[in-house]
């Protein structure tokens, strides 16, 4: 489970998030559904511990990330928007180096990303070298990092951007997988199909703030709108919630 508590965080004279707050449970899927510059990604990493918040509070799992990041961090998995693999090294070795960190054995990882790699559909992915994979690439290999550790709290920016349908497909039915685990998934998009196929609970970002929470029917009977689409726009120019 995360808890998060008035986070916020500017960057000289721009504000990015202002006084985010949410919890994301266990066996949920969580959606930070927010156009492009929201403030989402900013969001995610001051999970993770990436970024420092100007105030505000994480608790992962109940332990404060600010006090035991090395802690925190063992029960997160984090796929960012940027990917960051290691363009000189195979699908395989950016995947294996990440487990060995996290002190998992060269079999141990094996075993884990076989079966990733058949739901997935990564082929001959994890022989090759990761320069010169495409957007899509990249995201199933990153995923597949994020996750070998089999974290209980799961952070994913944007995972299906660059995807195919077919990939697409795949990737929605392995995060519905790790949320039926009993993972706690928070999932950040800006696609209001791909919110509404997946999430249990949305947040609603917009201009670094939370404007409404709630599942997507709740939403939608806040505003009387036909769609989810529709809800967004009327809600992310009120005041906030």
């Amino acid at each position: 489970m995360l808890a998060v508590h008035q986070l916020s965080k500017s960057f000289k004279k721009v504000t990015a998030v202002s006084d985010v707050t949410f919890d994301a449970a266990d066996g949920r899927i969580t959606g930070l559904l927010g156009s492009n510059g929201a403030g989402k990604t900013t969001t995610l990493r001051m999970i993770c511990g990436l970024v420092a918040p100007d105030r505000g509070e994480v608790r992962v799992d109940d332990v404060d990330i600010a006090r035991d990041k090395a802690r925190a961090r063992t029960r997160l998995g984090m796929l960012p928007d940027s990917r960051g693999l290691y363009p000189r090294l195979t699908g395989r070795e950016n995947v294996e180096y990440f487990g060995n960190l996290r002190g998992l054995s060269s079999a141990e990882v094996t075993a884990r990303l076989d079966p990733l790699a058949e739901q997935l559909d990564m082929g001959d992915l994890l022989k090759r070298r990761v320069e010169g994979f495409s957007q899509g690439e990249r995201a199933k290999i990153a995923i597949s990092r994020a996750i070998i550790h089999h974290p209980q709290n799961i952070l994913l920016d944007e995972p299906t951007n660059g995807l195919d349908v077919m990939s697409t497909r795949a990737m929605r039915t392995l995060v519905r997988r790790l949320r039926d685990e009993g993972r706690c998934v928070v999932f950040s998009s800006h696609i209001m199909q791909e919110v509404s196929a997946l999430c249990d609970v949305i947040v609603i970002i917009s201009d670094g703030e939370v404007v409404a929470r709630g599942t997507e029917e709740e939403l939608l009977a806040k505003t009387s709108a036909a769609s989810l689409e529709d809800a967004f726009v009327a809600l992310s120019t009120k005041e906030p919630t």
